[in-house]
């Protein structure tokens, strides 16, 4: 027992505990429970990470993965006949329904993640479409796949149209959009698009106003990647005029009593001059291709056909880089009996050219403000009462503007041009006929004047300054026409088939050819006429 007197002394702190047989300090106690509390919160920070993994899988299940994607390749394979809509049919009308319809996309522009506007194209048509991320319906895999669709992919959309608050001024159907519920790729690209089509379609004078660098596509690029120009809205406009050109021509001529035929485009004789054929081996001689169906259609007058018509290519062999000739263009030809005087066939042309402008006209007025729209040009205008001029008259024009006279032995290009700014001026008309051609500068088979065998029973007609139909009474003597003949030095024994024909016996007559891509070029003032062949032949193209 200890003292009571001597002051009690207090055991000390101990700095280590006992564990078996082992003593633990409290520095390595706290290091342990440190490394507890930090395994936990690793454990607490990997349970909610897996629980924000498990919340983002399942929120990446993509639900609308059967409303979009590629189809399969067409092989025609199945068939639901279900019907498929057209662009141009889209109006406010329609608001609330749902539409299926194959387009191109024209442009696209992606908003976020969550929403995708498309320019989609048929034709001359497009519309705005809409494709905005909704649960259950798009997600967003699908409006992330659609914003990498190609620019001019095919594609099938099905889709509910609505009316739009405010004009679309990017799309042609302006008053309406589409809300995407299912888009599928049709066919997709496999080579880059050597321009954009909406920078070939956009107009020039566009391009030279804008504050913006704009691409321009030159006419030689475009001819090189002649597909995908074709598929403007301007071109695809074009090309349907051309198209209405034809049927307005042949509408008119059958409710006339003329008979479509179709002449071969070998011959075994040129048509006209043996300078502008193209030879080509036959067998063991040689051939031309036809510079007209000439030859053909005065054989079908003198086989009673009384009127027919021919529209087909025709083949000239002329080394001219211009803005108006090609090597191989499409005739629109004509060919009747006459009555008493030529002038019927000229009449009867003269009505079939004002039925065609007012066809189109009525008709196409909107392809026409299509084109309008890049080829600025003065609405094509012509009278009730069509002007004609006598080939002197139209030399005494020139000579009072300022040519001299010695120039107008033959009326070329540049003073077409010049005439028709001097009519349009003065008698207010874009289209007109010069009679009477001076005899030397017409085929060998045109009919003499009666009183001035100098002259010839012959004419033009013109849109905007160029010559667009040449035609004439046809000698249909025999002896007469070979005379003819020999004095332009052909030997009437080389188209020997055609001679005979008239020797047979065969109806005055008289007709005409039509240049089709010239009318289409001048009545929409297109400038060249390489725009309005579908891929032009000239001497330095053979390709596409």
């Amino acid at each position: 027992m200890a003292d009571p007197a001597e002051p009690s002394i207090a055991p000390p702190v101990a700095d280590s505990v006992a564990e078996g047989s082992e003593t633990v300090s409290k520095n390595e106690l706290k290091k342990r429970a440190k490394q507890l509390e930090k395994e936990k919160k690793a454990a607490e920070k990997a349970a909610k990470q897996a629980e924000l993994a498990k919340q983002r899988e399942a929120a990446d299940v993509d639900d609308a993965v059967k409303f979009y994607g590629k189809l399969p390749l067409n092989q025609s394979q199945t068939r639901t006949n279900r019907p498929r809509a057209q662009i141009g049919d889209f109006s406010p009308a329609l608001d609330g329904q749902t539409v299926l319809f194959r387009a191109r996309v024209n442009t696209s522009r992606a908003q976020g993640n969550k929403m995708v506007f498309l320019n989609l194209r048929q034709r001359t048509d497009s519309v705005q479409a809409l494709l905005s991320v909704s649960p259950g319906k798009v997600s967003k895999q699908m409006a992330k796949w659609a914003a990498g669709l190609a620019i001019e992919s095919i594609v099938l959309v099905e889709g509910v149209i609505q009316k739009s608050p405010e004009p679309i001024k990017s799309a042609s159907v302006s008053d309406v959009e589409v809300i995407i519920s299912q888009i599928h790729l049709i066919s997709g690209l496999e080579t880059t698009l050597p321009f954009t089509v909406e920078d070939a379609n956009r107009p020039e004078k566009e391009i030279e106003t804008s504050e913006q660098q704009l691409n321009r596509v030159l006419l030689d690029t475009r001819l090189s990647n002649r597909v995908v120009d074709l598929r403007t809205q301007t071109n695809q406009a074009v090309f349907k005029i051309q198209a209405a050109i034809g049927d307005l021509f042949r509408e008119y001529l059958s409710s006339q009593g003329f008979v479509e035929i179709h002449s071969p485009k070998l011959q075994g004789a040129a048509t006209e001059s043996g300078a502008t054929v193209f030879k080509v081996n036959y067998f063991k001689g040689e051939a031309f291709l036809a510079q007209s169906p000439q030859l053909a259609k005065q054989m079908a007058i003198a086989a009673d056909f009384e009127r027919v018509y021919e529209i087909g290519p025709v083949f000239r062999a002329e080394n001219a880089n211009t803005h108006r000739h090609m090597t191989e263009f499409i005739g629109l030809d004509l060919e009747m009996a006459v009555e008493e005087h030529y002038h019927e066939v000229l009449e009867l042309l003269d009505s079939l050219f004002k039925f065609i402008f007012t066809g189109l006209k009525s008709k196409y007025k909107k392809e026409i403000e299509v084109v309008g729209k890049c080829f600025d040009a003065e609405e094509f205008t012509w009278l009730d009462e069509t002007l004609r001029l006598n080939f002197a008259d139209a030399v005494e024009l020139l000579v009072g503007d300022g040519v001299p006279r010695e120039d107008l032995d033959d009326i070329n290009t540049e003073n077409e041009k010049r005439l028709g700014r001097i009519v349009k001026a003065k008698y207010k008309t874009d289209y007109f006929i010069i009679d009477k051609f001076p005899l030397a500068l017409r085929p060998f088979y045109t009919m003499p004047d009666a009183v001035d065998p100098t002259l010839s029973n012959s004419y033009d007609f013109f849109m905007r300054g160029e010559e667009i139909l040449s035609g004439a009474q046809r000698i249909h003597d025999p002896t007469f026409l070979e005379k003819r003949m020999r004095e332009v030095g052909i030997d009437p024994q080389s188209m020997k088939g055609y001679l005979d024909a008239f020797k047979l016996g065969c109806a005055p007559h008289g007709g005409g050819g039509i240049g089709l891509e010239r009318v289409v070029m001048l009545f929409l003032k297109l400038n060249n006429i390489r725009r309005a062949s579908l891929f032009p032949r000239d001497p330095k193209r053979l390709e596409p």
